[in-house]
């Protein structure tokens, strides 16, 4: 444990001022995870522990995670790192106009560029007059169409821009990892790789179509959009991870936890609520600390808390030679 936490200062060999947040929360997360089944197998903790055990519980904090991170892409997108925020605004599939319309709205701000999203949709061909007046923004969000025409029209969109997404995911590790395998079997693993690339980019542009759906729906039953309502609004959009495979869903989820706690404590140290957290000028290296310690004390002393192929790699960069086989041993003895 020790020596993990004196191995995480060596995040500052990639720079004294560049900061390294979303990394350092990633496996911060993926740490915590290894603490949880150390107390879950623990006689001690193994009560305490037991709600972690939650079949759904991935999917549970994709919705928290979704409920920040989706209403910081319309209500502060500069809490988001930057890659990041691109790649929300291009699957999102709303230009900025439309996004600033609807955080004029949920802030109770007067509109700055209503006349700004009347030329854009009329550059798209749709003819529309804004209402100044109104209490929801369903007309920002699709001009002319319904709500639900919008939901099913843009779930196709969204689909056409996941599949570049994922198709290198599958058909690169297909053609690599597998390539032995694939001259043997390549229907086998090629089918396999072409339903994967299908089932996770339904999942993205379900995902993405669900967060207009489910704000779009609870804005016209309140009749009212305000801060609190695109955060609920935004919550079970993470629903959509069910679509995935069972065995990706806590991956995702971690990754966009750690994406949410960046962007929370981004807004909260924003709005002078952590200004203790302010004044830390590294703290990705104290996370980071903290994780590694945590990592290595589990590498040392509770392997069977990791998946195998997280192991196996660890104890490649460790150097640690792979376990004989008994059998195979005896043989070479002989």
């Amino acid at each position: 444990m020790l020596a993990g936490a004196i191995a995480g200062p060596s995040m500052l060999l990639t720079g004294p001022k560049t900061q390294h947040a979303s990394l350092a929360i990633y496996i911060f997360m993926r740490a915590a995870v290894l603490a949880a089944r150390c107390g879950i197998k623990s006689k001690r903790l193994g009560k305490i522990c037991k709600p972690l055990t939650w079949k759904h519980g991935d999917t549970f904090l994709m919705c928290l995670s979704s409920s920040q991170i989706l209403s910081a892409y319309i209500l502060k997108q500069d809490s988001l790192p930057s890659s990041y925020k691109s790649f929300l605004n291009k699957h999102g599939g709303k230009d900025l106009v439309i996004l600033q319309g609807i955080k004029d709205i949920a802030s109770g701000m007067p509109f700055t560029n209503l006349l700004e999203v009347e030329k854009y949709y009329k550059s798209v061909g749709v003819d529309i007059k804004l209402d100044p007046n109104m209490k929801v923004p369903c007309s920002i969000v699709h001009g002319n169409q319904s709500c639900t025409g919008h939901v099913l029209s843009f779930l196709f969109q969204a689909y056409g821009r996941a599949l570049p997404v994922y198709v290198p995911v599958y058909l690169i590790p297909a053609l690599i990892v597998h390539r032995q395998g694939l001259l043997k079997r390549p229907y086998t693993i090629l089918g396999k790789s072409l339903l994967g690339t299908a089932r996770s980019s339904l999942f993205l542009s379900a995902y993405c179509a669900s967060a207009w759906a489910w704000t779009c729906l609870l804005f016209r039953l309140l009749e009212r959009c305000n801060i609190p309502m695109v955060a609920m609004g935004t919550f079970p959009t993470g629903l959509a991870l069910l679509i995935e495979k069972k065995s990706r869903r806590i991956e995702i989820s971690l990754y966009c936890l750690a994406r949410a706690i960046e962007s929370f404590f981004t807004c909260m140290s924003d709005a002078g609520l952590c200004p203790q957290a302010s004044k830390l000028k590294r703290s990705d290296v104290l996370v980071f600390s903290v994780a590694t310690s945590i990592i290595m004390h589990c590498y040392a002393q509770e392997r069977d808390v990791f998946r195998s192929k997280y192991l196996n790699v660890l104890d490649w960069v460790f150097g640690i030679p792979p376990p004989y086989d008994s059998n195979e041993l005896e043989k070479c003895q002989c």
